[in-house]
């Protein structure tokens, strides 16, 4: 299912050019531990799809969105974090802060969170 974009690291993961630390993966997404973690539970989640962004996504992608967002709960509760709480985020753009176009859910817990995550 992964579009070929030859130059986007998270098509290259998700294709499995390049190794990671597997969380979850099913038909239409996969998730990895983030390299540089800012939380103790820190979980990249992303489609198999290239999609630039959440701003990107076409009602196409309405089933996708749903899968991401139901592999988050899944991921939560793979990585104890469901019963103690979590927060899903996306970056968009550049005053969001949005480093790798390729959607991505950020999945942060294992502690109290703060407003800096």
């Amino acid at each position: 299912m992964t579009n070929e974009h030859s130059d986007c690291i998270f098509c290259k993961i998700a294709a499995g050019e390049i190794p990671s630390d597997k969380v979850y993966e099913n038909e239409f997404v996969y998730a990895f531990n983030d390299i540089v973690p800012k939380t103790p539970t820190h979980v990249l989640l992303i489609p198999k799809k290239h999609i630039a962004s959440l701003h990107a996504a076409t009602d196409e992608d309405r089933e996708l969105l749903a899968e991401l967002l139901r592999a988050a709960t899944k991921i939560a509760e793979i990585t104890g974090v469901d019963q103690s709480g979590y927060r899903v985020l996306t970056n968009i753009g550049a005053d969001g802060r949005q480093t790798v176009h390729h959607l991505h859910f950020h999945i942060h817990g294992g502690r109290k969170l703060g407003v800096d995550i």
